[in-house]
């Protein structure tokens, strides 16, 4: 998960529109519990397309823990970006920083986090910023 700060800071020191973070931990461990109880395979929740592995092998920044599934160090992090104001770079995937800076600078902006093992192909939504109004 990235470990940067909530509210960017611009180049003169001034504070960009604060984001508002949805984290999704306790829905990856209820659906790694489901899978290592014998209620899902590993084909279930193993199932990244095709596009999200290149973007994860060729964009991908290294997550800091292994994959929770194989156990692997090759678990990597994409962030992918939505606003109106983005044009066709709406949806694009970006590095975690410029992801970060591009979602507080757009009113209607929102960066999905998603984690992929390049190994086995385990792909889960890990975070959510969302920009929103401080007041």
């Amino acid at each position: 998960m990235y470990d940067g700060p909530v509210m960017p800071i611009t180049d003169k020191g001034k504070a960009k529109r604060p984001l508002g973070v949805i984290d999704y931990t306790l829905a990856k461990r209820a659906l790694i519990r489901r899978a290592m109880s014998g209620m899902l395979s590993t084909f279930e929740i193993c199932d990244a397309h095709p596009e999200l592995m290149r973007a994860a092998k060729h964009v991908g920044e290294p997550a800091t823990s292994d994959c929770p599934v194989c156990g692997k160090h090759e678990l990597m992090l994409l962030a992918y970006v939505y606003a109106d104001d983005l044009r066709t770079n709406s949806g694009r995937v970006w590095s975690l920083d410029t992801a970060l800076r591009m979602t507080s600078q757009f009113p209607d902006a929102s960066c999905y986090v998603v984690e992929v093992c390049t190994a086995c192909q385990w792909n889960h939504l890990t975070e959510a910023f969302v920009a929103r109004n401080a007041g």
